[in-house]
């Protein structure tokens, strides 16, 4: 459905009459800054972490569900707030939405051009937001989200996410679009020097020296931070994130080996099906290295905890925590009684091969996107869990954390909250868990 544009010309108020040409055309992002990386670090009596910016961010990237007017308003009620709020910040988008709202903004955008080659999991090139982007903002429901990190399926380093509920199952949003002005703040504050007490513990905040707050004005602007910007903010609201643990999945050959580098990865799940075949698939499965059993099925589903909420739970899988390192192996609709789920930790490789006795290929579908070509008979997957924790514990020099989609987490964020909030909150409110027969919502 189109969107009426008399509607959206009165969110830019009067600025796009008397903007010129030139503000509102789209630029090549490779024309932005580099990347900023920020940093994640525990807190204490918090399982979230804290991020923190070295310096404020520069580029956004704005990803919206397709073909709704809501997204699209929000989208530029946001864009507008944000530019004339933190007037340094430069907007992404994709090349289709960046061309549609070139000339409902009085200030440029930045995408990739539209004939730019895809990935193999038929989404635009990631190689320049890689270099770009320093953080997400979503505005959509979880496919939205899904969306949004497949957008880095080649690369380790995902920015951190600002996800707005505005589809039709949100349980992954965490924030409702009329918080953006606060939720935005926190995310842009979060590291400055106003919030960057946050993050140290009590006795370390003790032992600091004192710092006037016309020392704070200069230490922020020196760091580029605008002054008294984050002041409301208090001392314990730096931003928490939630690392949500990807799998990694390539094809192998007949011989084992991987055919097609680089692995990608996955926030939710990837799906080996038949398709529209009407015969099972054959499978065997293996376990670092073991075979495990070879099953006769419609197909298999092996998740991340995030996406054991999704296709696997309606399967008959099992729930498991995101703050979990682990994989979800559930079948679907296997001709045995006796193929129960599995939930295998994240170090575990699991191969799944098709056995020779199919009629024909299998399908891979990798979070929700069919996969252009299937896998044939005697090739398979190689599944495993991407790498999240402290850097020291992966090899880096480091204590902070990386690895993961750092998605930003609304709720109380001091000593003794947790990550649970909006999970227990997604189970009961979006999944009725253990919900009672007979009884009404």
């Amino acid at each position: 459905m189109k969107v009426p544009r008399r509607k959206l010309y009165s969110l830019v108020g009067r600025r796009l009459f008397s903007s010129t040409l030139r503000r509102r055309e789209i630029k090549h992002l490779l024309e932005l800054p580099d990347r900023i990386h920020p940093s994640y670090h525990e807190t204490r009596g918090n399982d979230l972490l804290s991020l923190r910016w070295p310096s404020p961010p520069r580029n956004i990237l704005l990803v919206k569900k397709e073909n709704t007017s809501e997204t699209t308003e929000a989208v530029l009620e946001f864009a507008q707030h944000v530019h004339a709020t933190y007037p340094s910040i430069s907007f992404i988008l994709e090349p289709a939405p960046a061309y549609d709202l070139q000339t409902l903004l009085p200030f440029p955008l930045y995408t990739t051009p539209q004939e730019t080659t895809t990935t193999p999991n038929g989404v635009c090139l990631s190689s320049f937001l890689t270099q770009k982007v320093d953080l997400i903002a979503t505005f959509g429901g979880d496919g939205t989200i899904l969306h949004a990190s497949s957008l880095f399926a080649t690369t380790p380093s995902v920015p951190p996410m600002l996800s707005f509920s505005m589809g039709t199952l949100g349980f992954l949003n965490e924030w409702k679009f009329p918080e953006h002005k606060r939720a935005f703040r926190e995310l842009y504050m979060s590291g400055s020097p106003s919030a960057r007490h946050s993050i140290l513990s009590p006795e370390e905040a003790a032992s600091s020296p004192p710092v006037s707050q016309n020392a704070t004005h200069i230490i922020q602007s020196k760091e580029g931070w605008p002054p008294n910007l984050g002041a409301s903010l208090g001392p314990t609201r730096a931003a928490r994130v939630l690392l949500r643990n990807r799998l990694r999945v390539a094809v192998t050959s007949p011989g084992r080996e991987v055919i097609t580098p680089p692995a990608l990865h996955a926030l939710n799940e990837v799906i080996l099906h038949r398709g529209a075949s009407p015969h099972l698939t054959h499978l065997t499965i293996s376990i670092s290295g073991r075979i495990l059993t070879s099953t006769s099925a419609d197909g298999l589903i092996i998740s991340t905890p995030t996406g054991s909420t999704a296709y696997s739970l309606s399967a008959g899988g099992s729930i498991v925590h995101p703050l979990v390192k682990g994989l979800v192996i559930t079948p679907i609709c296997a001709r045995s009684l006796s193929f129960r789920p599995l939930v295998l930790p994240a170090e575990a490789v699991i191969e799944v091969t098709v056995s020779g006795r199919g009629k024909q290929g299998v399908g891979v579908s990798i979070d929700g996107v069919d996969q252009e070509k299937g896998v044939g008979s005697g090739m398979g997957l190689r599944v495993w869990g991407e790498s999240v924790g402290r850097k020291w514990e992966l090899g880096k020099k480091g204590e902070d954390w990386m690895g993961g989609v750092p998605c930003v987490m609304r709720g109380n964020s001091g000593e003794g909250a947790s990550g649970d909030e909006g999970w227990v909150g997604g189970l009961n409110g979006l999944l009725k868990f253990n919900y009672p027969f007979g009884e009404e919502g």
